[in-house]
């Protein structure tokens, strides 16, 4: 199943290539201030394929925060988070945010809501490394 998803102002797309046709998608609201602010919701499948888009990459910011493990990559232009990346041993893993897909039924999504306070850096990479989206491409 191929979801495709963007920014606002389109200048970062994404292509993610779900690995099975399913009626719903799992997605995870997380309790952290910065999802809160702003309204993330993150879906992931380590069989998913990732493709990513940026038209300019220099209107494209990856914010880092806490243990800086991961970023987030912030269009400058219309503020949206569109994914998140997070480089475990050498290799890129990434989850997408729900709220930008393109063209979906939102009422496909179940959300549910997650807390990873107090978790280990050890524990949270290995989390990211079973279930992020292992096959990840940044392309412009």
């Amino acid at each position: 199943m191929l979801i495709h998803g963007s920014c606002h102002c389109g200048n970062l797309s994404f292509e993610l290539v779900w690995p099975v046709a399913s009626e719903t998608i799992a997605a995870r609201a997380c309790s952290c201030t910065f999802c809160v602010k702003h309204g993330a919701r993150w879906t992931a499948n380590a069989a998913a394929g990732l493709t990513v888009h940026r038209k300019d990459a220099s209107l494209v910011e990856a914010y880092a925060f806490g243990t800086k493990t991961a970023d987030f990559h912030v269009c400058k232009v219309c503020g949206v988070v569109a994914c998140s990346t997070s480089r475990i041993d050498g290799r890129l893993y990434a989850v997408v945010n729900v709220n930008s897909f393109d063209d979906f039924d939102a009422s496909r999504l179940v959300i549910g809501d997650v807390n990873f306070d107090g978790e280990e850096e050890s524990e949270r990479l290995a989390r990211r490394e079973a279930n992020w989206i292992g096959d990840v491409r940044f392309l412009g």
